[in-house]
């Protein structure tokens, strides 16, 4: 697994395009709120560090995972942001539960990307267990909603750049 390598979080071998002039929302489930509180702050941080302004960062909370879809949604009815960020997790239980809101979230979020014609990112973990999550939620493996920011940034610029 790769995830065993490295810190999954180290954008040392890309450029990241400045985010000054660009404006995010981020949509945080608060189910699992030890999890994504953290991913928020990877996310917050990650936008700050290259040059997003703190005006320019519009944060919506949402229930859970699920409800990432609509959030997004909501969001993206403002045609002045340049891309979603949305930060959840959803940690495999006793039953099936787990392998449909994986599913549906997954999908929901590429539908609406698709829907507004704008980045809409996946920083949605899908583990075994709470120690995965930790370790993916500032850990050892980094911080997957600091991937999304840099993943947010980046497309946000190929989407002015390409439809400008």
């Amino acid at each position: 697994m790769a995830s065993t390598l490295k810190n999954l979080s180290d954008f040392s071998h890309i450029q990241v395009s400045d985010a000054k002039d660009f404006k995010f929302g981020i949509v945080v489930s608060q189910w699992n709120a030890q999890i994504t509180g953290a991913l928020l702050n990877g996310a917050v941080q990650g936008l700050l560090k290259h040059n997003t302004q703190e005006e320019n960062i519009e944060l919506v909370e949402v229930p859970g995972s699920y409800e990432l879809i609509s959030g997004a949604d909501i969001l993206l009815r403002d045609q002045t942001f340049d891309a979603i960020i949305c930060l959840g997790c959803v940690i495999q239980g006793e039953t099936r539960h787990f392998d449909f809101i994986c599913d549906a979230v997954a999908n929901g979020i590429a539908n609406v990307a698709l829907k507004y014609n704008r980045p809409v990112i996946f920083g949605v973990l899908t583990t075994d267990n709470l120690q995965q999550a930790e370790e993916r939620a500032g850990g050892k493996h980094g911080n997957k909603g600091e991937e999304a920011a840099i993943t947010a940034i980046q497309m946000a610029n190929i989407g002015r750049k390409y439809t400008q």
